[in-house]
């Protein structure tokens, strides 16, 4: 590609794009213009590295990375198996971990063990489905929410949700527990296909040298 064509970050909002930055600090990258609080800006340069950052929700970071108006991406896994979107997943960063899991009360485990039929609420109905369907064969309705999942088996909306746990105290407070594990999460970084292609070099670099930066830690 043309040498003074910009490579452009989408970062998740909150804690991974801060976690992300520091981490691009570490080697050398840096963005001062993102760290004007009062900012309103929505693309920030760094015109000496030809780089671009943007903030943007976390479920839409896949979709700029997929058409190409972010070369590269920085979001948690449970997005990138949620919206399964064409891109490469390159690297994972290390920070941002926590599980995705099925919870409920704990009568409902027994349910989960005889694979009986159950509703499980989810924000997030893809990675549901498949861990019931394709690796635990359990016949299940899903139920997309949007808002606090553990109201769900509450109110008797869904015998189980499945959600991200960090800590496990909301869960507690509201007496349910982690009855089953679907999956590992951490941040990651995606790529743009054609952009790994086109601006393999810049890329290539860009990824040993985050490998060796978190290779230390």
């Amino acid at each position: 590609m043309e040498e003074n064509r910009y490579l452009t970050f989408a970062l998740g909002k909150g804690r991974l794009a801060k976690q992300a930055l520091a981490l691009f600090e570490k080697i050398g990258i840096t963005c001062e213009e993102m760290k004007d609080k009062d900012t309103r800006k929505l693309i920030f340069v760094n015109e000496e590295a030809k780089m671009r950052f943007f903030l943007s929700k976390g479920p839409d970071v896949p979709t700029y990375v997929e058409y190409g108006a972010a070369d590269i991406g920085i979001v948690g896994e449970d997005t990138i198996l949620e919206e399964n979107r064409n891109i490469f997943e390159v690297l994972d960063l290390g920070f941002g971990r926590c599980r995705m899991c099925v919870c409920g009360p704990r009568e409902a485990q027994e349910l989960l063990q005889k694979r009986e039929w159950i509703r499980a609420a989810s924000k997030y109905p893809r990675i549901a489905r498949d861990y019931f369907y394709n690796k635990k064969h359990q016949t299940v309705e899903i139920i997309k929410l949007n808002g606090s999942i553990e109201l769900a088996p509450i109110v008797g909306l869904s015998e189980v949700i499945v959600d991200i746990v960090e800590t496990g105290s909301t869960l507690r407070e509201n007496g349910l527990e982690v009855l089953e594990e679907v999956c590992p999460l951490s941040a990651r970084m995606v790529v743009n296909p054609v952009s790994m292609k086109m601006e393999n070099e810049r890329i290539t670099k860009l990824i040993r040298l985050l490998k060796e930066e978190l290779s230390k830690s």
